[in-house]
C-alpha cells in the first residue's frame, strides 16, 4: 500500500484473550483483583520499608525500589488490558502503542538491573558479613538505584529511537494483549530485518545474560557457604529462594519469549501475562509471606497507624 497517499496506520487493534461473553467477564474480574492487590501489596512494602525503622538496610531499600517498579511494570500494560476485555473495539492509537512499549522496556530494563544489585547484596550479606555495611554504603546503594533508571533508559531509547518513525501503512492487528515491540515492528511496511536482529540482540540476549548471570551469581554464593561451613548451606538456600524465585519468574517468560520474538504461539499471551501481571502481584506475597521482619515491622506500622487514628 502507499504510504504517501493517506493509508497510514492510525491505530493498532489489541486482539488480547478471544473467548465468549462470560468468559471476558471473568477475565475482567480476576484481572481487576489481581492488579488492585498488586498496587496495594508493592505500595504496602514501600511505605513499609519507608517508615519502619527496623527496615532500614540495604536489602529492604532494594525491595522497596523492586516494589516500586514492579507496580509502575504492572500499570504500563494492565489497565488497558482489563478495559479492553469489556470493549468491543479494542484498539490504541499509534502513539498509545508507542509509549506502552517505552514504559515496558524502560520499567523492564530497569528491574533486570536492580535484581542483580539485589542479588549482590545477598552475595555479599552472606559471604561477607562482617564488612556488609561497609560494602553496601548509602553511595553506593543510590549509585545502584540510578544505574538501574539509566540501563532502564538506554535499553528502551535504543529501541525505541529506531521504531517510532517505522512506516504502517498495512495490517494493523498485534496479536497480544498489550503492545508488544516485536510483534509491531512485524506491522512495518518496509524491510525490518536489520531491526528485528538488533531486538533480539537488546532485549532477547540482555534477558538470557541476565538470566544466567544471576543464576552464576547464586551458585557462587551456594558454593562459598558450603565451602566454608556446610552447616550453613540450608540458611543460605533458605535466604537465597525467595531471590531464586523471583529471578525466575520475571526472566522466564522474557527469555521464552524473545527467544522466538517475530512469531505468534498460543502461549504468547499467557507469559506476556505472567511478567507483567502475575510477577509484580506475586512478588510482595513472596518477601512479606517468607520473611518476618517485613511481617513484624507491617503490623507495627499498622498498630502505630490505628493508635494515632484513635488519638485523633
Amino acid at each position: 500500500m502507499d504510504f504517501k497517499n493517506g493509508s497510514a496506520v492510525t491505530e493498532f487493534v489489541l486482539l488480547g484473550f478471544p473467548g465468549q461473553w462470560e468468559l471476558q467477564i471473568f477475565f475482567f474480574l480476576t484481572f481487576s483483583l489481581v492488579y488492585s492487590a498488586t498496587v496495594l501489596g508493592n505500595i504496602l512494602i514501600i511505605v513499609t520499608v519507608t517508615f519502619s525503622s527496623t527496615l532500614h538496610s540495604p536489602m529492604y531499600f532494594l525491595l522497596g525500589n523492586l516494589s516500586f517498579l514492579d507496580m509502575c511494570l504492572s500499570t504500563v500494560t494492565t489497565p488497558k488490558m482489563i478495559t479492553d476485555l469489556l470493549a468491543e473495539h479494542k484498539t490504541i492509537s499509534i502513539w498509545g502503542c508507542m509509549t506502552q512499549m517505552f514504559f515496558l522496556h524502560f520499567f523492564g530494563g530497569a528491574e533486570m538491573t536492580l535484581l542483580i544489585a539485589m542479588a549482590f547484596d545477598r552475595y555479599v550479606a552472606i559471604c561477607k558479613p562482617l564488612h556488609y555495611r561497609a560494602i553496601m554504603s548509602h553511595r553506593l546503594l543510590n549509585g545502584f538505584v540510578i544505574l538501574s533508571w539509566i540501563i532502564g533508559f538506554i535499553h528502551t531509547m535504543s529501541q525505541m529511537v529506531l521504531t517510532v518513525n517505522l512506516p504502517f501503512c498495512g495490517p494493523n492487528v498485534v496479536d497480544n494483549i498489550f503492545c508488544d515491540l516485536p510483534l509491531v515492528i512485524n506491522l512495518a511496511c518496509i524491510k525490518t530485518y536489520t531491526l528485528e536482529l538488533f531486538v533480539i540482540a537488546d532485549s532477547g540476549l540482555l534477558s538470557l545474560i541476565c538470566f544466567t548471570l544471576l543464576l552464576v551469581s547464586y551458585t557462587v554464593i551456594l558454593v562459598t557457604v558450603w565451602q566454608r561451613s556446610p552447616g550453613g548451606l540450608s540458611k543460605a538456600l533458605s535466604t537465597l529462594s525467595a531471590h531464586v524465585i523471583v529471578v525466575t519468574l520475571f526472566f522466564g517468560p522474557c527469555v521464552f519469549i524473545y527467544a522466538w520474538p517475530f512469531n505468534s504461539f498460543a502461549g504468547n499471551k499467557i507469559l506476556s501475562v505472567f511478567y507483567t501481571v502475575i510477577t509484580p502481584f506475586l512478588n510482595p506475597i513472596i518477601y512479606t509471606l517468607r520473611n518476618q521482619k517485613m511481617q513484624g515491622a507491617m503490623i507495627k506500622l499498622w498498630f502505630l497507624l490505628a493508635n494515632s487514628t484513635q488519638n485523633f
